[in-house]
């Protein structure tokens, strides 16, 4: 193609299609038309099967089947020569509706919600190539630009791994919230818990609130529209209750058949590699855990996004004297930059009050909280 194609969004009112029109329009320059029935002001769908070049469904998971044969039915043949994509949790039924048109098709499925940040950079894409020719060198500007680690995976094999990957995953975070919701009368609620909390539980109630904060919807549609899902239940469910009866029984044999199982034949079928890598994984975690309840604290955002302003940030701390002892950078939800900044306890804290209006004063950047020793008159 001579020119540059247009791009048309199904589902574009949706989280992931208001991240990718960003994506296409900001980062690619592209034109891009969308198309949502909960938009009335979006374009319709005859301009989007007229003028777009790709298509690129992101309805939800429970819609996308019916939603691509739809369209392919509405298409009509002039798909034929163009480009179809999906991003859906799934990817062999709605390759399989993609097929079934004329287009070439690719099913994408990034490992993320649709991120702060403006590209896919340090997450997962799994990439599904299905019929790839004259679009192919595109299909790879694209994947280049969206910087992600991209997995190249046959459908069957995606949605089976699915059921793993983020099935199981959240069928256990939700039982695990059950739990402690049954126990609240007893011993109080999560928040009750938490200043007993270890690295893990910790942990587990983020999973756990990020799940409970973010579309029902989709993890809804993870555990009901996977077909290899209910499988995953029944061996969750085996797991668990043969970890109760050998709990229930109490007796040595009962002890051993413990180790055999749950210690020592899962730790040969991770291996060694796994072991340390994981270990080392979770030191890091907990780590950044003490980190982030570290007092004192200084959390500061840095209004210019070039290269050289943290440099300047840390240049105000080495003239005045202040030592840091951690440093870890977030992005929020509208897209900026914050760095939380930890300090040794032995840090002044009127120093510390001084150095934060000096951030301030010289624009260097924005604080946004400080948080004195913990020895520090109020």
């Amino acid at each position: 193609m001579s020119r540059s194609p247009v791009i048309g969004l199904v589902g574009s009112a949706g989280a992931y299609g208001r991240w990718l029109r960003t994506f296409f329009e900001a980062r690619m320059g592209l034109v891009v038309l969308g198309h949502d029935p909960a938009a009335p002001e979006s374009d319709p769908i005859e301009r989007l099967l007229q003028d777009a070049d790709v298509l690129l469904f992101a309805a939800p998971i429970r819609d996308t089947v019916a939603t691509i044969d739809d369209w392919a039915q509405r298409s009509s043949g002039r798909e034929r020569g163009r480009l179809w994509l999906d991003v859906t949790s799934i990817k062999q039924a709605p390759v399989a509706a993609m097929l079934r048109s004329q287009a070439e098709v690719v099913g994408l499925h990034p490992m993320t919600a649709p991120p702060k940040s403006p590209t896919l950079k340090g997450r997962v894409l799994a990439v599904c190539e299905a019929r790839l020719d004259a679009w192919r060198p595109w299909v790879s500007d694209l994947l280049q630009a969206l910087q992600a680690e991209c997995v190249r995976v046959a459908p069957e094999r995606h949605d089976r791994a699915m059921a793993l990957i983020q099935a199981m995953v959240h069928a256990s975070h939700l039982a695990e919230a059950g739990v402690l919701r049954d126990y609240a009368a007893a011993l109080g609620a999560a928040s009750d818990l938490l200043p007993l909390r270890t690295a893990s539980f910790e942990l587990d109630v983020a999973m756990m609130t990020r799940i409970l904060s973010l579309n029902p919807q989709i993890y809804e549609d993870i555990q009901f529209c996977n077909p290899y899902v209910p499988e995953m239940l029944d061996r969750l469910l085996g797991e668990l209750g043969a970890l109760r009866d050998l709990v229930a029984r109490g007796d040595a044999d009962a002890r051993a058949a413990f180790r055999a199982r749950f210690l020592d034949a899962n730790r040969d079928a991770l291996g060694e590699r796994l072991l340390a890598e994981g270990n080392y994984a979770f030191e890091r975690v907990g780590y950044l855990l003490a980190d982030l309840v570290e007092r004192p604290s200084m959390s500061v955002h840095l209004p210019e996004d070039r290269p050289g302003a943290l440099r300047a940030l840390l240049d105000t701390f080495e003239r005045h004297g202040v030592s840091l002892s951690s440093i870890h950078s977030s992005r929020t939800p509208a897209g900026e930059v914050h760095f939380r900044i930890g300090f040794g306890a032995e840090v002044d804290a009127a120093l510390l009050g001084a150095v934060a209006a000096q951030v301030d004063a010289a624009g260097v950047g924005r604080v946004l909280e400080c948080v004195p020793p913990p020895n520090a008159a109020d």
